[in-house]
């Protein structure tokens, strides 16, 4: 019997894509990272099971696991410095609004 995919190689590499292409716009910032750590853990998950049995899985879908998880790692990190960077301008408009008044 041929080596099958794994079961979901495929999603994670696209979901770890949809986390990367996601992660530079601010408002959705959040999104990427709720997928990114969504993503992580499937690809954990189909590591585990890669490893359990190896002759039974495609090296090529666990390439694409390998690639999904790496995509969701950079994904991870630039939606955490954009979500950062928004939370302290909004925090810093805020907290300038009362000595906006005192400005003439």
């Amino acid at each position: 019997m041929p080596p099958q995919n794994l079961p979901n190689a495929n999603l994670i590499l696209i979901l770890g894509v949809i986390s990367l292409v996601i992660s530079w716009w601010h408002l959705v910032s959040l999104a990427g990272i709720i997928l990114a750590i969504i993503t992580l853990v499937m690809a954990n998950k189909e590591k585990v099971l890669y490893e359990a049995n190896p002759s039974s899985y495609a090296i090529s879908s666990l390439n694409n696991v390998k690639a999904g998880r790496i995509c969701a790692i950079i994904g991870l990190i630039i939606s955490i410095i954009v979500f950062l960077i928004v939370l302290l301008v909004i925090t810093g408009i805020l907290l300038t609004l009362p000595f906006w008044g005192m400005i003439e």
